[in-house]
């Protein structure tokens, strides 16, 4: 009987996380392209965009939790909400600061995160896909830091933060065609 369900589950989960990480492809896509027409100064638009990013990486984490909830514990998920939400504060307060502040926060957020991501992609790999989880998460952490270390420049931009949305995007985008397989199973 348990024979019979671990695999249901796993499908169940494979197919969950397949659909979320398809719809997180495209918003980091279309956020990244709208994201790079504002990337020297912080307007209005760009502080909504900046501040909606991890609040849509919350909303992520829930949907993953939610659909996860049976093949393991969310923990690690809930500690991603709280982070992604104090990060979605933190980068509104810091928009009134500049650019540099921005950074330092993103930076922040991308470094735990992808710490969080790549813990949580570990024991997921059973599922198939979660190879790119596992390299995204490593990445996001080496970005992080750079995003922190480019605070300090000369003139500092938010161009690389905005492009660490484009290969973080197509890491989900590989992992859902990855997943369909675990998906499909019966």
């Amino acid at each position: 009987m348990s024979a019979t369900a671990a695999p249901s589950v796993a499908t169940g989960t494979a197919s969950a996380l397949r659909r979320l990480y398809f719809v997180r492809f495209a918003f980091a896509i279309v956020w990244a392209l709208v994201m790079f027409t504002m990337t020297k100064e912080i307007s209005p638009v760009a502080a909504v965009l900046l501040v909606l990013y991890p609040l849509f990486d919350v909303g992520a984490a829930v949907v993953d939790a939610r659909s996860s909830r049976d093949d393991g514990s969310p923990t690690l998920l809930y500690v991603n909400m709280a982070v992604s939400l104090i990060a979605a504060v933190g980068v509104g307060v810091a928009c009134a600061s500049g650019v540099p502040a921005v950074l330092r926060v993103w930076g922040a957020w991308a470094i735990v995160s992808g710490l969080v991501q790549l813990i949580v992609a570990v024991p997921r790999r059973r599922l198939g896909g979660q190879w790119p989880m596992i390299v995204s998460g490593a990445i996001s952490i080496l970005a992080g830091a750079s995003f922190v270390s480019s605070a300090g420049a000369d003139d500092p931009a938010l161009t690389s933060a905005v492009g660490y949305a484009v290969p973080g995007g197509i890491f989900f985008l590989i992992s859902a065609l990855r997943l369909g397989r675990t998906a499909k199973e019966s």
